[in-house]
């Protein structure tokens, strides 16, 4: 009787089929119910009978099956069962490999469970012209540079995020215009049978006309500018990857990177510190070693969980002198949800490099990928050592699945969610050169407010109203995608 209380119990609470029931239907668990408590004795053990995966044409079953944390002939409680298939979906999903994850479980005796995983792969295929700005981002471009079209570079970017279907990555730039480039990688995560070695190797060819070479006090970057090309550069890239479990990752990497520049940039007119060198070109080795947590429901916009990461680089065979560096990343993002569709996120930075007497193209410290404070897009700050702080509440404001008009497997549907945002920024970056600008060494602040729009494929348009404590304000554009 107890038995039998048992199992009816399981019954109601996950909306399964009972057999003799209903066989004709397929019962699914409610795997978005956050709210949901087990009320039977979660002592009884539900046996995983099978597993089968639909909708994957391109991608190969071992690459699904490496991500589940539910194997064939496990046997859990129920509650369990409901917390694996929900950090199964979670790790599936953030493969980028595919649109939609589900995953479906259904009794078929009333202690064995058949697990159905049913995806839709991603478009993996992009061979698409590229018309790219030369500048670090959309606002310097438009604020600084007038949205001039002439600092366009024009090509043709092919991208296959899947060319094996073993979530291999084949990448291929061909850029012409303001800059040139000729870029190629090849990425493969599973080189070896389980699954849990990979390589990268990559071979990068630029020419500039304009680049760099200071930094004005005003916190601009200072471009030096030739008719023809003014900088070449050519790096050739190595890394090896060890997948821990499900969550983390190690890295090691060796690259070789050649630059040459105009006579006239290393000489006291300009920059002598430019390369630490009266020399116009230089050529070194990169060491690197990195490691990676994470776990987020979401790599590409995640709202709970956490990222952790850490990066040591050794630049140049020397102690010190000319572009020798030894350099320490490390960076922590926290993800908290909240009640009524709030979340919180607490984003920290740090970055050091030694010794202090760096050139300048090893200064680089705020005004460049994730190291910027929100309001002051428009500045570039130097330095050998840096911390940053995000501050993030978010409120989900609604979200949207529009129709595709016409029959399209990878792309059925178009996704929009709007979010709601506040946020405060902080940051300090210190720098030993007497030509230092008005922004370093000293505690800088941000604050602002904003909405997130996430569409097809996790591709995020944030759009940003921000004041900083120069007693400027402005709205930012950013862009963010997983391609």
């Amino acid at each position: 009787m107890l038995n039998q209380k048992i199992f009816f119990g399981i019954f109601i609470v996950f909306g399964f089929s009972l057999p003799g029931i209903a066989q004709q239907s397929t019962s699914v668990f409610p795997t978005n119910n956050i709210d949901f408590l087990m009320d039977t004795d979660t002592t009884s053990m539900i046996h995983v009978d099978s597993i089968l995966i639909i909708g994957n044409r391109k991608t190969k079953d071992y690459i699904i099956l490496r991500e589940l944390k539910i194997k064939k002939g496990d046997s859990i409680t129920a509650v369990i069962l409901k917390r694996l298939i929900k950090e199964t979906r979670e790790l599936i999903y953030n493969t980028n490999l595919f649109a939609e994850v589900d995953i479906e479980p259904s009794f078929i005796s009333p202690s064995k469970v058949f697990i159905r995983i049913n995806v839709k792969e991603r478009w993996y295929i992009y061979p698409n012209p590229i018309f790219s700005l030369t500048d670090r981002n959309i606002n310097e471009w438009w604020n600084v540079y007038n949205a001039d079209l002439g600092r366009i570079n024009y090509g043709i970017k092919f991208t296959h995020y899947n060319f094996t279907g073993r979530a291999d990555q084949l990448r291929l730039n061909m850029l012409n215009g303001y800059n040139r480039n000729i870029f190629l990688e090849y990425n493969n995560p599973n080189i070896s049978k389980d699954l849990n070695k990979g390589l990268s190797i990559g071979v990068n060819y630029i020419q500039n006309k304009e680049f760099p070479f200071k930094t004005s006090f005003d916190n601009q970057l200072v471009q030096f500018r030739k008719d023809n090309y003014a900088r070449e550069s050519l790096s050739v890239l190595g890394v090896y990857k060890i997948r821990k479990g499900y969550y983390r990752r190690h890295s090691f990497s060796l690259q070789y990177t050649y630059i040459r520049v105009n006579d006239s940039v290393v000489n006291s007119k300009y920059n002598s510190a430019y390369f630490n060198s009266t020399s116009p070109s230089v050529s070194f080795i990169d060491f690197g070693y990195g490691f990676q947590y994470v776990n987020v429901n979401n790599i590409n916009y995640p709202l709970k969980g956490e990222i952790f990461s850490t990066h040591i680089t050794k630049r140049g065979l020397g102690i010190s002198g000319g572009i020798n560096m030894l350099m320490l990343d490390v960076s922590y993002r926290k993800f908290i949800p909240l009640p009524k569709k709030y979340y919180f996120s607490l984003q920290g930075f740090s970055k050091i490099k030694l010794p202090f007497n760096q050139p300048y193209i090893n200064q680089r410290a705020m005004g460049y990928g994730n190291y910027y404070l929100r309001g002051l897009e428009n500045y570039v700050i130097d330095g050998v050592f840096l911390f940053l702080t995000k501050v993030t509440f978010t409120k989900k404001i609604f979200s949207v699945k529009i129709p595709v008009p016409f029959r399209f497997n990878a792309i059925p549907n178009i996704p929009i969610a709007l979010y709601a945002k506040t946020y405060t920024d902080g940051g300090y970056a210190h720098t030993n050169i007497e030509t230092r600008s008005k922004l370093n060494n000293k505690l800088l602040y941000t604050s602002g407010l904003g909405v997130d729009i996430v569409s097809l494929y996790d591709i995020t348009t944030s759009l940003e109203y921000s004041f900083n404590q120069l007693g400027q304000k402005g709205l930012f554009l950013h862009f963010r995608s997983s391609f």
